[in-house]
């Protein structure tokens, strides 16, 4: 046969088939041994029929259409517009989530381009209440997340109630953000398009509420105000031209800010995600973003205004740096001045034009062959010492440095930094992890240094440190660190991989992964560059910033960049880049700087008249113009072009005379403007501010973007084209400005700090400071300046620059010693200019000093020629002073000049208070007085939330002044506490209290010092000298009151909400609670039970059957709690509301002095209008405005007022509803208007608006913020006529009394008050509970610290609100860690809410806690007659050791119960001082009861009316000499006047713990009576007491029978 032969057709056909063969068993192999959790493109599925939505074209997200939209099942639906996508997502596209942890499965549907994760997990953290953050990854693999230096340092905790609320969609997996305002606002909804999630394809779309979009860089945004017409940015850092197209530029920025609408109401987005990605903004208004890499970590900001949104940002980011004063004057700097002559050239003609001019630049001309730290030795041969001339004129000097450094050799020898690179191996890599990647920039053929390698870092510091001994220099530029690279990828090209060639790739400039830049798999410490690319700057910014601290040292100093990411302005500034001599570029600069500051970045401005060509004239001199309100300001520009800097254009040039013409304003301004960059990094303000953050409420500044602010107050409306006016867009005047001027306006109202120009900073910081005042229309106006030495660094940190002269303050006179005191009058140094113009100084006071006791002494500070108002608070003051002298444990010095007062301790020799330092004011409206502490260790002072018990004393300040104010980090809130207890070096103890009833503030120092600064009265003070803390809370409640007595039931168990629908839900809740046999004694109810929120009614409608319904809750042992406000409804028919008309009658509301009007001072709280229907979907302001009715506030001080109040009270209870107890709240007092209805409070506004303004919350809103107004008229029970602005403080203590009064002469039972505001002594009539808390594990231990504080304040009976189901099971695994237990809520949380898991656990903690209340109850017994405290720190009775000084996050219930709570979510407890980890699941914590100590208890019950009917026993627990001893008071529980004491000696049979041991032990139970061998009990039965965890091992558990001999003791 003959041989066949293929024609060449066959052949070339026979290889292709063999080459696909290979190519199709490959994909085989891939696909059969693909990475787990991944889902490999399937191509199109015949079973999958898209779901097509029908949404309007705006809401369109692009599925990327390659003639395979059907085969992807997404919808194919052509248009005749091109920029609308022709095929979008279907809802077959997404995830859902399948179980609570959230989660996610991917639906099936094909896949887009390969690889799709199956299983992913969703993380969201409420981290505070204005930041949502949630986080999608991978469910089995970690993957790629940025190690961002700041944000990972963050334990941030929501201070108050969410502003947002998240909802999760189930399937296809969603979620939404909603602002939680009446009506709630829909903010982020992903659920417009389906969550995509690849190993390289990431995709989250949202719908917004609103067009108006900011943000999103770095690119060219030709307006500030995104357009939403289907436009795409690509974020990747490029070295590129900002020429105005889309393309990426240097920074990396996926974070927009969002305005809602003209209530200024704003949100931000922050995509923490470094890899390369695109964000496509859409009409719906939407935005999808789409990264290739990494994980979605999304971030919500919520705020009040748009500034509100750039103060959370740059909280998570990290705040912008504050820049050494120099750096705010004007800089010149140009690419290629070509040698160190000619650069002085340009530096001396600008000089002699008497230009303003701080800074000159060199760019990488001055290096040897462009390589880093070297310079050129022959043009450049002075540079070392170049910075000297510029400082011998107040100048300075900055050098440029890139990252990438040169293999090549120096000209005379060795590259020695290279060679140190070598050796610490610094360098980014080759994928193998070893060989250095080689590229190409300036030098030629360079390395580039891996800033996420601590080696490297320590090698550029050296390498800064060595290069600043030869070249001094006053801080560093860096450049080309995007990273930029002249070869693609590298000098060996890049591999053909999934990296460099990703499936998908955005639409970065060149298309190309590695165009311009580095190889995507080069090695970094950080990970591939794939990932890290965009935060080559960033580590570079993060280890410059090191080199600068080591190089600069206390100088401030600081650090430039052109490629950055969120967080580099903590530390970095930032300019535009290399721009055009163009009239384009100098009107895109203004968007740039705006972004800039909404990214944190203030320091930011573009080159001045263009960085590339030549820069015409009038180009220039406009720019300058503008340029001079640059923050940061320099004119610079490229080699080749013609000299820009002013001077080059003559002497006599428009561009040198407008240049000087502003740049003195500039420099005359800079006060104003460092005061801003002051409030940028302590606030995180913007420094450029765009008109729209200003005048959110007015739409046509929402795109306004050729003029910008500085601050809040100065306008600036540059020309940007030629030959042109400007037309002003607000009120469309035409204003003149010809070629040498701009537009400048100040707003009314502001204060702007000036100082005369000089030619530097230097020079101008010499001349005196002056004041710009711009009135308002009401002709007031105020600011603020922040001044330092300008350049130190950490100044802020440390002590404050502006301080008293040692002798500031009063000389004494006139000392008069005796037995019982020292009396003193001193006079104000008057060689001190007065501080205030508006309060006036009282030169001449008198200081009396008393010592009280032995242990106690008073000294008080007053104006002895005019009364001034004092505290109208008895305290139990010694009938007689201590005279002798050898009684006394302490001994008073007088300093004369300043005046202050010393107390010494006279055991130890310390000084325990030493006011005896400058400063000391008396005014008045404003007194500030300074003491020097004994330690760090400072408790005490509220009503505010402090994170930790022991205060820290860096300079943290806090508000004192009651107000409706939910707890929140230094927030003032409910009550005021002007009483602290200091620990000294010897371990003793001491207290101060100021009786003082003003708004004021305490200001604590690392001096050790505090300050105190009131607005009002006179400074009083006592001071008790302990010497143990419990000895120091003893005789402070001697002398402000013991603590009350609750009843017995008032311990158990409590429920309450607000928002009881009807009585049928509170019957329905007392059923389910019996049912579970939850352990429950008193249930409340809050306004809803109420007609229309009025005082002393009962809706008919919702509640009628409430009555009967509490009269069988009582029947069955329960008690029932309802509230009351002071507010009392003044819009009712007259006769159809007995407690307004008799409250007319009687003459008992709060009116305005006689002198001002007769008439009431209208609030508006809670009680609505009569015959209105409520409109909830209202914003809040307008339902109060629209619905609320008029309220009147009851004068408790008056004696008419009391009784009035008791009758209304007695009414109530016998006509409408019986109760046990009363809760009294909103009496700080509260109101719905700010002072009055109309807010017009009559009389002296400097009551209202104080000239010394606390830091209070709203302060700039006044003191009648939320309450009355301050020129309000109260009367005293002494008919003394007060303004409310002394005594608002003491409003709910005023009401307390008569409130408790009230209470037992109605119901003839001790019950229990509890109340909001409080004051010292509100504890001898009530208790109190910590406001209104919210659902965060930090709010476990901040109630920890809340009632150690209230037991300072000596409030023994204390609430702590408990919430949310996800933290629930914690607090209800800590029922003994309030000593007064109940939950209150808004949506339903009762224990029976969620299944009978939860529920068997509540009765199971509770019935611990309702077997101690014999203990807890004896407890409060003692506190009441001894004063000792309850819930008790450690160092209370461990005081000698120290470590127990900080320990908040345990306590004890008297001496003998440790309880160390769960407070975080899966944490194991440490033991203080002996640290071992004990389990604690969710169900348990941990209990011990310290050895020595008896605790008595009884067999718990449904209430405590059957609990009390069970034997008593005991739990005995022996200290090492076998010995243990304890006490128990017991009465009927709720007697009022006498106590009945239940005598008890007990015998047990008793097992040792531990031992195996059986033995008999009789123990006698101390008492305050003496007890008899004849009142022996008969030996009860053997029970081993559980669910307790004991230190001491030796431990006796035993069970008495009842006690049959009572005997009656009176109180």
């Amino acid at each position: 046969m003959r041989k066949r032969h293929f024609t060449g057709l066959e052949v070339s056909l026979m290889v292709l088939f063999a080459l696909v063969l290979v190519v199709a068993v490959a994909m085989i192999v891939l696909v059969a041994t693909g990475e787990p959790g991944t889902i490999k493109d399937s191509g199109s599925d015949p079973d999958i029929v898209p779901e097509c939505p029908n949404i309007p074209e705006g809401e369109r997200v692009d599925c990327f259409p390659d003639q395979k939209c059907l085969e992807r099942a997404c919808c194919w639906s052509p248009l005749n517009e091109t920029n609308v996508p022709w095929c979008f997502f279907s809802k077959n596209h997404g995830y859902s989530v399948v179980n609570i942890e959230a989660k996610l499965t991917r639906m099936d549907a094909p896949s887009l381009f390969g690889a799709d994760i199956k299983e992913l997990t969703f993380y969201a953290e409420m981290q505070t209440e204005n930041r949502l953050r949630f986080k999608i990854t991978d469910a089995s693999k970690a993957r790629f997340e940025v190690p961002h230096e700041h944000v990972q340092s963050l334990s941030d905790t929501p201070n108050g109630p969410l502003k947002y609320r998240l909802e999760l969609i189930q399937k296809p997996f969603g979620l939404k953000v909603w602002r939680t305002t009446s009506p709630e606002k829909l903010l982020f909804d992903t659920t417009i398009g389906p969550l995509v999630f690849a190993d390289q394809y990431l995709q989250l779309s949202a719908k917004l509420p609103s067009h108006n979009i900011y943000g999103i860089g770095e690119h060219v945004h030709q307006t500030f105000r995104h357009d939403t017409n289907w436009r795409t940015w690509p974020i990747f850092t490029r070295d590129a031209f900002p020429n105005g197209g889309t393309h990426n530029l240097y920074g990396h920025y996926p974070y927009f800010t969002c305005l809602e609408d003209t209530s200024g109401q704003s949100f931000g987005v922050f995509l923490m995600n470094s890899n390369a990605m695109e964000v496509t903004i859409q009409p719906a208004p939407a935005v999808t973003f789409r990264t290739i890499g990494g994980v979605l970590d999304f971030y919500i900001l919520i705020g009040e205004t748009p500034e509100a949104v750039v103060d959370e940002f740059t909280k998570l980011i990290g705040r912008p740096f504050i820049p050494p004063y120099w750096s705010l004057g004007f800089q010149l700097s140009r690419w290629d001045y070509g040698s160190l002559e000619e650069v002085k050239k340009v530096v001396e003609r600008n000089r002699q034009a008497g230009l303003p001019y701080d800074v000159q630049y060199t760019d990488i001309d001055y290096m040897e062959n462009k390589k880093i730290f070297t310079y050129d030795m022959d043009k450049f041969a002075e540079l070392p010492q170049f910075a000297d001339y510029m400082h011998d004129k107040g100048q300075k000097y900055i050098v440029i440095l890139d990252p990438a450094v040169s293999t090549g050799q120096r000209i005379n020898g060795p590259y020695e930094a290279l060679e140190r690179g070598h050796a610490a191996k610094v360098w980014v890599t080759e994928p193998d992890g070893v060989t250095p990647l080689l590229g190409e920039v300036w030098p030629g053929e360079t390395l580039f240094p891996d800033y996420t390698n601590q080696a490297c870092i320590d090698w550029w510091v050296d390498e800064i440190s060595r290069f600043h001994k030869e070249v001094k220099h006053d801080a560093l530029w860096i450049d080309m660190n995007e990273v930029a690279n002249f070869v693609k990828g590298g000098i060996k090209g890049c591999a053909d991989n999934k990296l460099n060639y990703p499936p998908f790739t955005p639409r970065i400039l060149d298309d190309l992964m590695y165009s311009k830049t580095l190889c995507m798999d080069a090695k970094h410490k950080w990970g591939d560059h794939y990932d890290v690319h965009s935060l080559y700057g960033y580590s570079m910014v993060l280890a410059t910033d090191k080199a600068s601290k080591a190089v600069f040292g206390k100088s401030r100093s600081m650090v430039f960049t052109r490629s950055s990411f969120p967080g580099v302005g903590k530390y970095s500034g930032h300019w535009l880049g290399d721009n055009g001599a163009n009239w384009n570029d100098i009107k895109w600069a203004i968007p740039g700087m705006l972004e800039f500051n909404l990214f944190g970045i203030p320091y930011i401005g573009a080159d001045i008249c263009g960085f590339f060509d030549d820069s015409t004239e009038e180009l220039c001199t406009r720019w300058m113009q503008v340029g001079a309100f640059y923050p940061f300001s320099r004119n610079h520009n490229a080699q080749g072009y013609a000299d820009q800097d002013p001077a080059a254009y003559g002497f006599d040039s428009l561009v040198v005379n407008t240049s000087r013409h502003y740049l003195n304003i500039r420099y005359t301004l800079l006060p104003y403007l460092y005061t801003l960059f002051y409030k940028a990094h302590v606030n995180g303000e913007t420094v450029v501010r765009p008109v729209m953050h200003e005048f959110y409420s007015d739409s046509e500044t929402w795109a306004v973007h050729k003029q910008f602010m500085w601050g809040a107050h100065l306008l600036i409306t540059p020309v940007l084209d030629p030959g042109i006016k400007i037309t002003d867009r607000k009120a469309t005047i035409n204003m003149h400005l010809p070629a040498d001027k701009i537009g400048l306006h100040l707003r009314g109202g502001g204060i702007l700090p000036v100082q005369r120009p000089d030619i530097t900073t230097t020079y101008s910081r010499l001349h005196p400071m002056g004041l710009i005042v711009a009135l308002d229309d009401n002709k007031a106006a105020s600011g603020e300046l922040f001044w330092d030495d300008g350049d130190s660094r950490g100044i802020l940190e440390d002590n404050p620059q502006c301080y008293y002269p040692e002798n500031h303050g009063y000389i004494t006179s006139n000392k008069v010693e005796t037995p019982s005191g020292i009396t003193v009058d001193i006079d104000r140094n008057s060689e001190f200019p007065s501080q205030r113009s508006r309060s006036r100084d009282i030169s001449k006071l008198r200081v009396d000093i008393t010592y009280m006791s032995g242990r106690s002494l008073r000294w008080k500070i007053f104006d002895p020629y005019n009364a001034r108002y004092e505290v109208p608070v008895h305290l139990d003051l010694p009938a007689t002073p201590e005279t002798d002298e050898t009684k006394r444990e302490y001994r008073v010095q007088i300093n004369d000049k300043p005046f202050g007062i010393q107390v010494i301790r006279k055991e130890t020799n310390e000084i325990i208070w030493d006011s005896a330092v400058p400063g000391f004011t008396f005014s008045d409206q404003f007194l500030q007085i300074s003491t020097r502490l004994p330690s760090d260790y400072v408790y005490g002072f509220g009503e505010t939330e402090h994170p930790t018990y022991k205060h820290d004393l860096n300079f943290h300040k806090y508000g004192l002044f009651a107000k409706d104010q939910p707890p929140g980090y230094k927030l003032n809130s409910y009550g005021v506490h002007p009483f602290y207890m200091g620990l000294e070096k010897s371990k003793s103890a001491h207290g101060v209290l100021l009786l003082n009833s003003n708004a004021m503030d305490v200001t604590f120092q690392p001096t050790p010092a505090l300050t105190y600064r009131t607005i009002g009265g006179i400074l009083d003070f006592y001071m008790v000298m302990g010497p143990t803390p419990e000895e120091v809370v003893q005789q402070y409640t001697e002398m402000i009151g013991r603590p009350v007595l609750p009843a017995y039931w008032s311990l158990g168990f409590q429920l309450c909400r607000y928002g009881y629908a009807n009585d049928t839900e509170i019957a329905d809740l007392y059923r389910d609670m019996k049912a579970a046999k939850i352990p429950y004694d008193v249930q409340y109810a809050d306004i809803d039970y109420m007609e229309r929120q009025m005082d002393f009614t009962l809706d008919q409608v919702n509640f009628k059957e409430l009555p009967a319904l509490v009269d069988q809750m009582r029947a069955d042992g329960m008690r029932f709690i309802f509230i009351l406000d002071p507010a009392i409804a003044g819009n009712e028919t007259k006769g159809s509301y007995p407690a307004f008309d008799t409250g007319i009658e009687k003459d008992v509301f709060i009116k305005w002095p006689p002198e001002l009007s007769n008439d009431i001072v209208w609030g508006k709280v809670w009680p609505d209008y009569p015959n209105v229907t409520v409109d909830n979907s209202l914003d809040w302001d307008t339902q109060v405005e629209l619905f609320r009715a008029f309220a009147a506030f009851p004068d408790f001080f008056k004696t008419s007022t009391a009784e009035w109040w008791g009758e209304q009270i007695k009414d109530y209870y016998n006509n409408i509803m019986k109760f046990d107890g009363l809760w009294i709240d909103m009496n700080e007092p509260a109101s719905f208007v700010h002072g009055t209805v109309g807010e017009n409070c009559l009389g002296n506004d400097d009551l209202e608006n104080p000239p010394y303004m606390p830091p209070l919350e709203s302060q700039l809103r006044g003191l009648n913020h939320k309450t009355l107004c301050m020129n309000s008229e109260q009367i005293l029970a002494s008919g003394t006529r007060v303004k409310h602005y002394d005594v608002h403080n003491l409003y709910g203590w005023s009401h307390t009394k008569p409130t408790y009064d009230a209470l037992l002469s109605t119901t003839g039972k001790r019950g229990v008050v509890i109340t909001r505001s409080t004051y010292p002594s509100s504890g001898r009539w009530a208790g109190h509970w910590l406001g209104d808390n919210y659902s965060a594990w930090d709010q476990l231990l901040k109630s920890i610290v809340g009632m150690c504080l209230v037991v300072l304040g000596k409030i023994s009976i204390t609430i702590v609100l408990i919430f949310s189901i996800h933290y629930c099971s914690k607090v209800w695994g800590q029922p003994v860690n309030v000593w007064y237990l109940r939950n209150n809520y808004q949506i339903q949380q009762d224990p029976v809410a969620w299944g009978t898991g939860f529920a068997n656990m509540s009765r199971d903690v509770l019935n611990i806690r309702y077997t101690l209340l014999p203990y807890l109850y004896t407890l409060m017994y003692e506190a009441h007659v001894h004063g000792n405290t309850v819930v008790r720190p450690l160092l209370h009775e461990f005081v000698t050791d120290e470590k127990t000084w900080d320990i908040d996050r345990q306590f004890l219930w008297g001496p003998a119960l440790l309880i160390t709570p769960v407070l975080e979510m899966g944490k194991a407890v440490e033991v203080q001082g002996r640290f071992v980890d004990m389990d604690a699941p969710l169900t348990k914590i941990n209990l011990h009861v310290r050895a020595g100590h008896i605790l008595p208890w009884q067999k718990p019950e449904s209430n405590t009316q059957y609990s009390r009917l069970n034997p008593l026993g005991l739990i005995v627990a022996l200290n090492d000499e076998g010995v243990a001893n304890g006490s128990l008071f017991w009465d009927d529980g709720e007697g009022i006047g006498e106590f009945h004491l239940c005598v008890c000696v007990c015998v047990c049979v008793c097992v040792c713990l531990g031992m195996g041991i059986m033995r008999n032990l009789m123990v006698l139970i101390s008492l305050d009576v003496s007890s008899s061998i004849n009142d022996l009990f008969n030996p009860g039965s053997l029970e081993i007491c559980e669910n307790m965890t004991f230190l001491q091992s030796d431990i006796i558990c035993c069970t008495a029978l009842r006690c049959f001999q009572s005997e009656v003791f009176s109180e």
